[in-house]
């Protein structure tokens, strides 16, 4: 049962929804069954803040009905959007009560569960599943961004850094979003709170000079627009006129991209004039007016009326030169223009009388945002993917023609190789050259707004491994990879064959096993490497073939029973080594239990996938070749094993009176600010006195990631370092680093 505080709150969504929703509220005792099935899952579950939980999708509710109206669908999706993720109820409970409809969204809402490897993996696949569930129903990402908003409204009660990750993914990912979705007031508010998180210094600092100016900038505006007002009264227009402030976000990367201070910007608050009319050609003559009054700056005129952006936003927009010699930007627009402009999608609805009808240019982006997902290659990761797709979300448009006059939008920056895979796959792979505005150009001529473009191909023509370097765009850059990674497979194939061909006729015969260690011991990355370079040169195979039948070489062989792999800097790589290095002198293993056998004249290793270091619980997997490889007994591999050989699984002790050098890594993440680093070494020689044998660290906007390898003597000391760390000022998190 609800109390009558819930009471109350439940009356005040059903009277918004009754304001807002297009068309009214049309189906009551939906939104009211989803709130009490809500209200009674999350009972008793409190927020960081110390608030009922109810009250997160209750404001996420409220925000659709008041900011992002759509129907009673979306409102009551968005009381049950937690439900599956933070209570005992199942989407099949879902399904049950409210239907497949509000389940799927529910679905599509909800991030992925599971074992990754680690957390930005897991965001990563989270984010796809949102995407590929946006594609099939909008109202999975209206809702996503009224829940990020709440969020970010609440954000206070968070610590420093989940705040500061928050507000960067909000940054990469849900402001650019709502950009594509003609949100611009959602846009405003997600970028402007994630600045204040990530960038306080600087918030205050321009909030602080906008305040001071507000009195002038009112006074500028005023007198600026007078002149305006009169003109379009007396030419019989209806409409409203006011000046605004730029919000501080934009203030900030104009100062941060122009290389300027605040108050060398002339742009910082713009004239919004909206007409009351629904005939677009009064946009134009209330253009003339203004720049009969004003003198325009022509290259700064932009018609979005005839030539809309790719989520549907119009206007006119132009900058005029006030008496004084100030420069206003004026955006002129209709009403409708204007609601589309601040209610993107949910003005589209409203338009459209309800029907589920998006702007065909919305469709076609989230088309391709589908497309590019679902066929990615198998060779693409999913942050390759994550990172294509914050590529098409960060860049302008440009406007291009093909020669029958066809609109293409492409992102700035694209090239003729671009626009030639944008129609057709095909096309693109056949084209050798373009012609634009009627020049021939090479392919990777850079596209402008306007140009009319001709792809020119050739039936004998085949992708050049050079194109991805100048594609912009995801599909063109995907269609090159996948072509050269079946080419790449086939020529493996190819020279697999060979080998094979070749070692049947000289009678030699090689376990892949030993394959591998020696075409490592050869120099060549992995076997597909070998394989592939010998499609391309028989004569590769005599090398190995030579070496197996120096009898020497392979005993030693024989006897080497980790072969180096080539290091490429990585962090796994350097791990790899350190291991290595400090692995020669351990020898505390027992077989069984601590009275046991010490299995120091035994062949055996550690295994890489795990690494495990003394005080880690671990047990031995008997390989014939190996002979005991040593697992920590978390590993996954050891699992697989386990149910495939359990017979050959041993007991495996550490000798605690032995001791040896062991590599441990730490994973640290923090806030990027001088000296921090040299802080962390200096806690960690002076408390341990321990070796620190490498360090990577990168750096994004305000924080930073690093990997620390250490020298290490067991799982305790590895432990207190971690713990020092974390406790270290400015670091938000301390891990240890897993391969």
């Amino acid at each position: 049962m609800l109390n009558n505080l819930y009471k109350k709150k439940l009356d005040d969504l059903l009277y918004h929804c009754r304001k807002n929703l297009p068309g009214g509220l049309t189906d009551e005792k939906l939104i009211t069954k989803a709130f009490k099935f809500s209200y009674e899952a999350h009972k008793n579950v409190r927020r960081a803040s110390g608030e009922p939980f109810i009250s997160h999708p209750y404001e996420v509710a409220i925000i659709l009905a008041q900011e992002i109206p759509l129907d009673a669908v979306s409102i009551a999706a968005a009381l049950l959007h937690d439900v599956v993720e933070d209570t005992p109820f199942t989407l099949p409970d879902i399904r049950a009560e409210f239907g497949d409809e509000i389940a799927e969204i529910v679905d599509g809402v909800t991030k992925i569960e599971g074992m990754f490897e680690n957390y930005e993996m897991k965001q990563v696949e989270s984010y796809k599943k949102m995407l590929l569930s946006m594609t099939s129903d909008i109202r999975v990402i209206l809702i996503k961004f009224a829940d990020r908003l709440h969020n970010l409204r609440t954000l206070e009660f968070l610590s420093s850094e989940k705040q500061i990750r928050l507000a960067q993914e909000t940054l990469e990912i849900y402001a650019p979003l709502a950009h594509r979705f003609g949100l611009s007031s959602v846009k405003t508010e997600l970028e402007d709170m994630s600045f204040k998180y990530l960038n306080r210094t600087a918030y205050d600092d321009i909030a602080k000079k906008l305040q001071s100016k507000k009195r002038e900038r009112e006074k500028f505006i005023k007198k600026f627009i007078e002149p305006i007002k009169e003109r379009l009264k007396d030419s019989g227009f209806k409409f409203e006129i006011y000046g605004r402030a730029k919000h501080l976000y934009s203030i900030y990367k104009k100062i941060v991209s122009r290389n300027k201070t605040f108050e060398e910007l002339f742009d910082l608050f713009a004239i919004r004039i909206i007409l009351d009319t629904q005939n677009k050609n009064d946009c134009f003559s209330v253009y003339g007016i203004c720049s009969e009054i004003y003198i325009p700056v022509p290259e700064r005129f932009k018609d979005y009326i005839s030539l809309p952006k790719q989520n549907g936003y119009q206007s006119i927009h132009t900058t005029l030169i006030s008496k004084e010699g100030k420069m206003f930007e004026v955006q002129i627009r209709t009403q409708e223009m204007n609601e589309i402009a601040e209610k993107g999608i949910a003005a589209h609805w409203k338009y459209k009388e309800n029907n589920i009808v998006h702007d065909k240019k919305l469709e076609d982006w989230m088309k391709s945002i589908r497309e590019s997902i679902e066929n990615s290659s198998n060779d693409e990761s999913s942050s390759q993917i994550m990172a294509n797709f914050k590529l098409n979300l960060y860049q302008d448009e440009i406007y291009c023609f093909t020669p029958k006059g066809d609109l293409k939008i492409l992102p700035s920056g694209a090239t003729a190789i671009d626009f030639a895979f944008d129609i057709h796959t095909e096309i693109g792979m056949k084209c050798i050259g373009a012609k634009v505005n009627g020049k021939i150009v090479s392919l990777d001529t850079h596209l402008k707004s306007g140009d009319q473009i001709e792809i020119l191909t050739s039936k004998n023509q085949t992708p050049k491994i050079d194109w991805e370097k100048f594609a912009v765009t995801h599909k063109a850059k995907s269609d090159i990879r996948k072509y050269f990674n079946t080419e790449k497979r086939n020529l493996i194939q190819k020279g697999k064959e060979i080998w094979e061909r070749k070692a049947k006729k000289l009678k030699v015969k090689l376990s892949d096993e030993y394959l591998s260690k020696v075409v490592h011991k050869l120099k060549f990355k992995d076997t597909g490497n070998f394989f592939y370079l010998i499609s391309q040169d028989e004569s590769k195979v005599n090398a190995v073939i030579d070496f197996i039948n120096d009898k020497s070489k392979l005993t030693t062989l024989d006897q080497k029973l980790n072969v180096p792999e080539e290091t490429t800097g990585s962090d796994a790589d350097n791990f790899d080594k350190f291991v290595d290095e400090a692995r020669t002198s351990a020898n505390g293993i027992f077989i069984g239990n601590g009275n046991a056998q010490n299995i120091k004249g035994i062949k055996y290793e550690y295994a890489k996938c795990c690494n495990p270091i003394p005080g880690d619980e671990v047990i031995g997997f008997i390989s014939r070749e190996k002979g005991i490889r040593i697992h920590r007994k978390t590993c996954k591999n050891i699992l697989n094993l386990f149910m495939k050989e359990p017979e050959k699984i041993i007991q495996i002790n550490w000798n605690e009176a032995d001791s040896g050098e062991f590599t441990g890594g730490v994973k640290i993440i923090g806030e990027d600010r001088p000296g921090i680093l040299n802080e962390i070494t200096k806690t960690i020689s002076k408390n341990f006195k321990t070796n620190i044998k490498s360090v990577d660290i990168k750096t994004k906007s305000s924080m930073f990631e690093g990997t620390l390898i250490l020298s290490i003597q067991n799982l305790k000391q590895l432990n207190q370092i971690i713990d020092k760390i974390t406790h270290q000022e400015g670091v938000f998190s301390a891990t240890r680093f897993e391969v």
